[in-house]
């Protein structure tokens, strides 16, 4: 308890929280709409924003939000206009985003001493403003799932079929993909590029074990996302170690712990 009395601490803590909430609620819908191969597809092109913005010396973060918006649209906008699978898009806009932030960070002068962060996420660095904008983030994303709750989980589990019952399909999925990219780029700063995927998705997985209906999975992601989490940072402070390593391995020990806990379930005789 300690700890608290520092501001990036605290910083961090609240950080954990709303981000918790906004990866949850991402997650489960990537999961249920089967488009895991979309958010590392965005994730990777995030790096070429990151290296185009320490080439030109502006946000780094700004043009991290731009590409990752942009190749969002794109993989949707490729997948309906060329009628091609998404996974095939995702797989461009992937190599794309890499080579372009390899390059753009081999042309930039000097040494990047702050790309370490954001591959491998660095939470004790987040400040007021990244605060403010989480908040902000999840605010939007919890009034637009509140809102659209019943299209949303349409177009997630049977996009044809809620086209042909006439709801917005197309207007769903590029919003939801738009948040889902801006979901990415500010939880680079949580985990980094390399570990955000397993934040997203994990803590969905290890819900999806013992619900199948959309928001009991949802609202057991936030709770399983706050708690290991939390866990991971408190861990992570004590033996001085990556936070961002230690909240995936105790998310991954979870979905272990609980796949193991149904096998054993659906094993047990009737009584």
């Amino acid at each position: 308890m300690d700890y608290l009395q520092y501001a990036f601490f605290r910083n961090a803590v609240i950080g954990i929280l709303i981000i918790s909430v906004a990866a949850a609620m991402i997650g489960t819908y990537i999961i249920t709409r089967r488009m895991v191969s979309i958010t590392g597809g965005i994730t990777h092109a995030c790096f070429g924003g990151l290296g185009l913005g320490y080439y030109l010396g502006i946000s780094p973060v700004f043009m991290a939000a731009v590409f990752a918006v942009t190749s969002s649209m794109g993989v949707e906008w490729i997948a309906s206009r060329y009628r091609i699978r998404e996974d095939s898009a995702i797989a461009v806009i992937w190599s794309l985003g890499m080579a372009l932030g390899i390059l753009f960070v081999f042309l930039t002068p000097g040494y990047v001493p702050e790309l370490n962060g954001f591959l491998f996420g660095n939470i004790l660095t987040i400040g007021t403003s990244d605060l403010w904008a989480f908040a902000a983030y999840t605010v939007v994303l919890v009034t637009f799932f509140a809102l659209f709750r019943r299209t949303i989980i349409a177009c997630a589990f049977d996009s044809d079929f809620a086209q042909v019952s006439g709801l917005p399909v197309r207007f769903i999925n590029y919003a939801m993909t738009v948040l889902v990219a801006v979901c990415i780029v500010l939880t680079i700063r949580l985990v980094g590029i390399m570990l955000l995927l397993s934040m997203v998705t994990v803590p969905v997985l290890i819900a999806e074990t013992w619900s199948r209906r959309f928001i009991s999975i949802m609202l057991a992601a936030i709770v399983i996302s706050i708690v290991s989490s939390l866990g991971g940072l408190l861990v992570a402070t004590i033996i001085d170690v990556p936070c961002s390593a230690i909240i995936v391995l105790l998310q991954v020990a979870l979905y272990f712990v609980a796949r193991i806990g149904k096998d054993i379930s659906l094993k047990r005789p009737i009584r």
